[in-house]
């Protein structure tokens, strides 16, 4: 690529100026100086973009750029804003047009600075014109010239020849190509005829193969009488032909070449025989770096020195003569600086300036002088002299300042520096800013700069600021006008002075030096061991001087090279306060660790060593050696490197190739210091071992696997163990063991033999030979015990002599029953049952244990039911007692016990009836404490799921709560009577006081757990009055309506609704009391919702009104049009209107005579107990006379539109739980054991709830007579 990444060439870029030896301020007006500019040439390739020449000067005033091309004026097309303005960019479309020789001049108004010639080559497209080549027709013996003349393009550059097939021409002495390209055959011969010669040239630079087309070649064969002839003749060899050379040409050739470069020298003779070629360099020997190529006839020497001019010869020869070729080779040099190019000088006005331009060269450079770009002409009356390689400018004035241009030039390049001369007489002028502020710690060495510009130089002397004293100690120093300060010390601090002084003028400056605290660390990182894998962690930590700590900060070295600290994922080094931790700790972390605390001033560094404790490596050179026999050998090998932690054990492992080819199992553990091990083969196996070491990190890779190693066969080493002996049927023993594992069979053939007889009795041993590893010995007694041995043999012989095991034959189930069953009830719930074993001749096998099975017949609470509540519970091992838990209280129950073996259960016992006794009931699944008053509370309840016994009623107690300590501070106890009670109003409370709740539910064996709720009476405050609220139903909204008092227009209502199935509250947002409706939408079609109305947002005790409602289903029951005309469905569909008709006018006399509920007892203890609503219904006729206005819900006896207007409930409310809830809670989760029984509506559409699927929300109190309502 080019200079801005997109050519591919080679581009150098000056990054100096070539105006050296003086640097002046760039605060001070000077000439322009090239700092940097593109060194040529410049190659552009065709698929490249864009070329960008660069050229960047620095002066003051800043300067300008102008550019020549070939010696003429060029305005670049496209000056680019990424670099400074000297730079231009061409682009690849038209680049032709641009190539040439490009200067760049940078100008201001002291002088112009020019750069060497920048030339751009713009190379085409190489390819082969076309051509019809005609064929080439020789005798056999001539030779050959087959041109390629490759096209010119961007070297590097290969020619080949191929035939059309893509087949590599042969070479050899005979034939071979040149370095310009061609086909040099010496002679031809009739094989040479082809009509496919074809030359190939691959740029690699542009990725470009080009094929020139193809050439033929015609060799005709000779008759006898050297006369043609054509193919299929008779011929006959060649004459014998004198050398000549092809290539080169002519007696002698001159080579010009530069140092460095590589000499080729090529000699390509003619001939028959084909000639050989030899070289020599006349009058020396030629260098040891020769080296001949291409069989011999190209002579290269690499990199050439002077020394390697001179004349050489070759000398082709064969059996007819010989024939010579001389070349002179000349090398040169192009110009270079003998030493550097010269200096740029500052001088006063008055004085003689010489600039010398000494360059060497071969030829010897021209010099060409130039000021400000412009050639200067040598004028005996102007002050500029030129003396061969030197330009004096005499008794120099200011109008002499300017720059000066050197270049020398020979045929092989050029050289050009740029020489900025000053002349100027000018007062010191301080660069450095005044008040500078040094800071140094305490004992190291400072600098403080007066960089000064002044013609002619300033005398610089220091002072120190209070005393205006010259600065003369020891460890004082001037180095070049600035002060160095050796080992500061406190008492250095304050301020100093500079003062600059020549003949036209001074100046001065103040410098402020501050003395700090050293850096030092004083908690340095500690030798560490680690095991690989592991975080190391090393602490670090310094003091440092408190004005420093923003500079400060700690970096880590391992082994010199500072560590890198990345917050990225895949990074395993982090350091955090001082401490550096390194995860997954490996061996290559091992190392010397430095820590550097440094500041901008000064840093100090520990250093700590890290040892990595790694696994051990694997052993090496494992050997086998045997002992006394072929199964018995000793295994030796070499430890490797324990990676720091000594190897605490050596483990031999083994494999072998006949029964589980491939599995390494452990054969032996060794300890550490150990090198051998002896193991114990087995036999008719090859073997081989390997080894590894363990120490405290774990197991290290094993060894290199031994050569196998193969046992004799033998007779087994032991006998099947773990020997089971089982009756899976009464009349039966099954006889099975553990089989020799394959590796122990020590030889082919392995069998087993069963031996087995009767024990206790004179009975002989039976004996059977198996191969399996079990045996089934049939029509054995139940239950008969039996002594049993097994032993293995094979070909080789029979194991040790086996032990003797003993079993039992099959069981069968038990055939009788424990007796004497007894039963004592300890309480209502548990039970001690005891009983006399069954004998053990009728257990028939191992006995199991005993099961105990209990009936529940009754509940006294509903003695005419009948029960079949099972249940049973099984007692292992030999016992006579148990202990029955889990049994209902008040209730009747049968009882039975059988024993267990493994065959299975005995008969059952006789059975045992007894009663369980009357126990304390459950506590009261429901709570609360609703219309609370100044001075009285509510509470409702539900009865408690499971009493227990006959529920005789309720204890409530009831304590004042002091709010600060929550602690009681006035309890009292109420003992209610009566079972059937579900609320009590609490009377004589305190106002505004919070209230603590326990009620139990009470039978006669007592009263069972409490439930607790709390409750605050209200201070009292007036609410808004409403009047007439009613709410109209749909199946996705409701609209709850009412009419508020004049003084209450401006109040601010909330209504909130709660999807009785999840109990989640909803509240809207304030509505004002004039609106006089509300819409609640997305509700869900034939779902039950509690809604209230409210004057607060949070849903509390002084809720205005609550109703529950339910939304209407949607479409139930849509017929076809062709169903509804059906005449059947018309005359079914009049009875039921007339049926409805009749219903309706029952309804509304019963309504004029006082209404459904007016006047009515209180409902009976057993309506109490199958509904559990926690409300009592009162009369709403009064407050709504219009009877036809109220809604009507489903499943009830006068049935109107879902959607018709109701009228709502009052009452108070309970608060709503979560976080916006501040009244009481309701304990709405202990409900949802009454399961989802039916639930129905009253005729005024509140619900009236079943405590088997909903929660009532709070109690419903109505008036009697229409009034203003408030809570």
């Amino acid at each position: 690529m080019g200079l801005v990444g997109s050519l591919q060439v080679v581009v150098l870029v000056a990054l100096t100026s070539t105006a050296t030896g003086l640097d002046i301020p760039l605060e001070v007006e000077q000439p322009p100086t090239i700092i940097t500019y593109t060194s040529g040439p410049m190659v552009a390739l065709p698929f490249d973009n864009k070329i960008t020449i660069r050229c960047e000067a620095r002066g003051n005033p800043p300067p300008e750029y102008r550019w020549t091309k070939d010696g003429e004026d060029f305005v670049p097309p496209y000056v680019t804003t990424d670099y400074p303005d000297g730079t231009f960019v061409l682009h690849n479309k038209g680049l032709i047009a641009f190539k040439g020789k490009y200067r760049c001049y940078a100008s201001n108004k002291l002088g112009t600075a020019m750069t060497e010639e920048i030339e751009l080559r713009v190379p085409s497209m190489p390819k082969f014109p076309k051509e019809f080549n005609f064929p080439v027709v020789v005798k056999e013996g001539e030779p050959i010239i087959l041109e390629c003349n490759p096209p010119e393009g961007m070297a590097p550059r290969q020619i080949y020849w191929m035939s059309s097939d893509l087949e590599h021409i042969e070479q050899d002495e005979r034939v071979s190509m040149s370095t310009d390209g061609n086909l040099y055959f010496s002679n031809a011969l009739q094989n040479d005829s082809r009509q496919d010669y074809c030359c190939f040239a691959h740029f690699f630079k542009i990725r470009t193969i080009v094929q020139k087309a193809d050439m033929a070649v015609v060799v005709k064969s000779l008759k006898p009488g050297n006369e043609s002839a054509d193919a299929g003749n008779a011929t006959q060899a060649p004459p014998a032909r004198i050398p000549s050379m092809l290539l080169p040409s002519g007696v002698q050739t001159e080579k010009v070449l530069l140092r460095g470069e590589n000499l080729q020298l090529e000699c390509i003779p003619q001939g028959y025989p084909t000639p050989t070629v030899k070289w020599m360099k006349m009058g020396d020997k030629l260098p040891l770096r020769t080296q001949m190529n291409n069989f011999g006839k190209l002579l290269f020497i690499s990199s050439i020195h002077e020394s390697d001019g001179g004349k050489y010869m070759c000398k082709a020869q064969n059996s007819a003569g010989e024939v010579v070729h001389y070349f002179n080779v000349i090398v040169d040099d192009p110009p270079k600086w003998e030493t550097e190019p010269p200096h740029s000088q500052l001088t006063v006005i008055g004085t003689d300036v010489h600039i010398k331009c000494s360059v060497s060269g071969k030829p010897l450079p021209d010099i060409t002088w130039r000021r400000n770009g412009d050639v200067i002409i040598d004028d005996p009356g102007s002050n500029k002299q030129v003396f061969d390689d030197t330009l004096v400018l005499l008794n120099a004035r200011a109008q002499d300042s300017a720059v000066y241009q050197c270049e020398a030039s020979n045929p092989h390049g050029s050289i050009l520096a740029n020489i900025n001369i000053m002349v100027m007489n000018m007062a010191p002028r301080i660069l450095t800013r005044d008040f500078q502020e040094y800071a140094v710690v305490q004992g190291e060495d400072i600098v403080m700069n007066c960089s000064v510009f002044s013609s002619p130089p300033p005398n610089i002397s220091w002072a120190k600021d209070e005393t205006l004293e010259i600065v003369k100690a020891e460890r004082f120093l001037a180095v070049d006008g600035d002060l160095k300060i050796l080992s500061a010390e406190k008492n250095d601090r304050g301020k100093y002075l500079c003062v600059a002084s020549n003949t036209e003028g001074n100046s001065s400056i103040t410098a402020v030096l501050d003395v700090k605290d050293s850096t030092k660390i004083v908690y340095a990182p500690q030798d560490l061991q680690i095991i690989s894998g592991t975080t190391a962690q090393l602490m670090c930590q310094a003091e440092v001087d408190k004005s420093l700590l923003g500079a400060f900060e700690v970096v880590w070295r391992k082994d010199g090279e500072e560590i890198p600290l990345s917050s990225e994922e895949n990074s395993r080094y982090f350091m955090d306060d001082g401490m550096l931790q390194i995860m997954s700790v490996n061996l290559s972390d091992q190392g010397r660790y430095t820590c550097i605390a440094r500041t901008i001033l000064d840093e100090d560094n520990a250093t700590a060593l890290l040892t990595v404790l790694d696994v051990p490596d694997a052993p090496k050179n494992v050997e086998i050696l045997e002992l006394k026999s072929q199964r018995n050998v000793c295994l030796s090998w070499v430890p490797g490197s324990d990676h720091n932690s000594s190897v605490t054990e050596f483990i031999v492992e083994y494999e072998e190739s006949q029964w589980e080819p491939g599995r390494w199992k452990e054969l032996k553990k060794v300890a550490g210091n150990q090198e051998t091990a002896e193991v114990a083969l087995q036999g008719h196996l090859n073997y081989q071992f390997r080894v590894y070491a363990v120490n405290v990190v774990g197991p290290g890779p094993p060894s290199e696997p031994t050569e196998r190693y193969k046992t004799p066969p033998a007779a087994p080493d032991k006998n099947p163990e773990n020997i089971r002996i089982r009756g899976h049927l009464p009349h039966q023993l099954d006889i099975s063991w553990e089989p020799l594992l394959p590796i122990e069979h020590n030889a082919p053939g392995l069998e087993y033999k069963v031996s087995y007889r009767k024990l206790g009795v004179e009975d002989v041993w039976k004996e059977h030979l198996v191969q399996r590893h079990s045996f089934v010995v049939s029509n054995t007694s139940t239950f008969i015990p039996f002594e049993i041995k097994i032993q293995s043999r094979n070909s080789h012989g029979w194991g040790p002599d086996p032990k003797v095991a003993t079993g039992y034959s099959g069981e069968d189930v038990p055939t009788a029953a424990p007796r004497d069953i007894a039963v004592e009830v300890i309480n209502t719930t548990l039970l001690r049952v005891s009983w006399t074993p069954a004998p053990p001749a009728t257990v028939r096998g191992h006995l199991g244990g005993y099961v105990v099975h209990w009936l529940r017949k009754r509940s006294w609470l509903e003695p005419n039911r009948i029960l079949d509540d099972r249940k049973m519970l099984f007692f292992p091992g030999k016992r006579t007692l148990a202990i029955v838990p889990g049994l209902e209280p008040f209730s009747e129950y049968i009882l039975t016990v059988n024993v267990l073996n493994k065959k299975g259960n005995g008969p059952n016992s006789d059975p045992v009836t007894f009663n369980t006794p009357e126990g304390a009931p459950d506590p009261v699944p429901i709570l609360t404490a609703s219309n609370a008053q100044k001075d009285s509370i509510l509470l409702v309840w539900a009865p408690p799921l499971k009493t227990n016994g006959i529920l005789t009623g309720y204890l409530l107690q009831h304590h004042l709560v002091n709010e600060t300590t929550l602690e009681a501070v006035v309890s009292q106890e109420t003992n209610i009577t009566g079972a059937d009670t579900t609320q009590w109003q609490l009377r004589g409370l305190e106002e505004g006081s919070l209230y603590r709740f326990h009620l139990r539910a009470c039978t006669r064996a007592g009263c069972g757990p409490p439930l607790a709720q709390e409750s605050r009476t209200p201070v009292t405050a007036a609410l808004p009055v409403l009047l007439n609220i009613s709410s109209y139903v749909s199946d996705t909204f409701a609209k709850i309506s009412w009419i508020a008092e004049t003084e209450q227009q401006d109040s601010e209502l909330y209504v909130a609704y709660m999807n009785n199935r999840d109990g989640n509250w909803l509240v809207t947002e304030a509505v004002n009391a004039s609106r006089s409706f509300h819409v609640i939408d997305g509700l869900k079609p034939g779902t039950v919702y509690t809604v209230r109305l409210m004057a607060k947002r949070l849903v509390d005790n002084a809720s205005i009104f609550e109703d529950v409602i339910q939304t209407r289903d949607k479409a139930k029951g849509v017929l076809r049009s062709n169903f509804l005309t059906q005449g059947w469905f018309i005359g079914t569909m009049c009875a039921v209107a007339l049926l409805t008709l009749v219903a309706l006018m029952a309804c509304f006399v019963r309504r004029n005579q006082g209404g459904k509920y007016a006047g009515t007892p209180p409902p009976s203890s057993t309506q109490r107990q199958d509904m559990v609503s926690m409300e009592k219904v009162k009369e709403r006729e009064n407050l709504h006379s219009d009877a036809e206005s109220q809604g009507m819900k489903d499943d009830t006896f006068c049935e109107f539109s879902d959607s018709e207007e109701k009228p709502l409930k009052g009452g108070s409310l309970r608060s709503l739980p979560g976080d916006e809830a501040l009244g009481d809670s309701v304990s709405r989760g202990s409900l949802d054991d009454y399961g989802n029984v039916g639930r129905e509506f009253n005729e005024d559409g509140s619900f009236i709830g079943e405590y088997s699927g909903f929660t009532h929300r709070g109690s419903v109190s109505e008036p009697s007579a229409p009034r203003p309502v408030k809570a």
